[in-house]
């Protein structure tokens, strides 16, 4: 179990900024109020488990009491078989906490291997996880969408708003291979394409400083795929960072918003870049199957004619692919986010 004395550290300061708030005003308490929430249910775990602790220890001191003896004996293995659950309850609230879990998120999806069929199968994965946000309530805004002639998607990025929008989807960036028969294809055969999904906390101001002689902004006239799908506006924007090379475009009717637009992705981008090169410098030595959310690897199939799933990270097998194109990826992400906590419990364990 977790030493008593960091369980005491936590406690006293989660108390310490209790009374700190009645004093503070301004940004002050708004800094400390943050901490303060993130204390909350970490303190709550501690005192129910020591709760637990308390009354498994007076029920077995009951036993010596004639009188109480066979309460006591009801209790006990009763709060046996509950304090397990709630240390495990407490480990999982002590475990390092990603800062970027509460954010919103972009999520960029574009085509991998198999020319029109992964386009294809691009806005497949679109869809799907559109029907996933709107299942949760969060909001969903396209920041960028290019389409093919077939109605499949050669480049979608989306900003997804709500409460803990990445710690939700922060395990689907990778690579998604798809098997299945096109509908071009004439002799029936199955055809194996990939589509690649990338999925990035928002940034914030304070995350990310650009400064103005680092970034080129040009404006232009956005086409796009023709027919219905062509964009004839002159207001487009295309921001340009000269230190990275990252490029980011928004092709929006106001040109004011694509330039708001266009610098969140390039911030968000930025910001990803950073938390990529922190991670890489804490783990370089370690080859975790989803902590990195390396997106070089593939890391799902979708088996149109067996009907089903498989996540290769975790080696999970859903037979129920129509729904999960539907967007029910809770199962999906519930063992992601289990096997994540499962590994971190044995690295905090070590």
């Amino acid at each position: 179990m977790v030493p008593e004395e960091r369980l005491e550290q936590i406690t006293q300061r989660f108390e310490y900024l209790e009374a700190a708030m009645a004093g503070a005003a301004g940004g002050e308490i708004a800094a400390l109020a943050k901490e303060y929430s993130d204390l909350k249910p970490v303190v709550e775990k501690i005192a129910g488990w020591r709760r637990l602790r308390d009354e498994l220890a007076g029920a077995e001191a009951m036993r010596a009491d004639p009188d109480l003896r066979e309460l006591a004996e009801e209790e006990i293995p009763v709060l046996k078989a509950r304090l397990p659950e709630a240390e495990h309850a407490l480990r999982l609230a002590l475990l390092p906490r990603d800062e970027a879990d509460t954010r919103s998120a972009m999520l960029e999806i574009r085509p991998g291997t198999g020319g029109d069929e992964a386009a294809l199968f691009a806005a497949d994965l679109l869809r799907m996880y559109q029907r996933y946000a709107e299942a949760r309530g969060w909001r969903w805004e396209v920041i960028e969408l290019q389409e093919t002639e077939l109605g499949g998607v050669k480049e979608a990025v989306i900003r997804i708003g709500g409460e803990n929008v990445f710690a939700r989807l922060k395990y689907e960036s990778g690579v998604h291979r798809v098997q299945r028969v096109p509908s071009t294809e004439s002799g029936g055969r199955i055809h194996t394409s990939a589509a690649t999904v990338a999925v990035l906390p928002e940034a914030q101001d304070v995350d990310i400083k650009i400064d103005a002689n680092d970034i080129r902004i040009d404006t232009m006239r956005s086409s796009g795929a023709g027919g219905q799908h062509v964009n004839t506006t002159d207001s487009a924007v295309r921001i340009t960072h000269i230190p990275s090379g990252i490029v980011v475009t928004s092709s929006e009717k106001s040109q004011h918003r694509n330039r708001e637009i266009a610098m969140d992705v390039l911030r968000t981008r930025l910001y990803d870049m950073e938390r990529q090169r922190a991670h890489d410098a804490r783990s370089e030595a370690r080859k975790s199957q989803v902590g990195s959310g390396d997106r070089s690897e593939r890391i799902r199939t979708y088996n149109f004619p067996q009907g089903r799933m498989t996540d290769h990270r975790i080696n999970l097998t859903l037979y129920k692919l129509e729904q999960v194109m539907q967007g029910d990826l809770d199962e999906a992400i519930d063992a992601l986010t289990a096997d994540d906590q499962a590994r971190m419990l044995a690295e905090m364990g070590q």
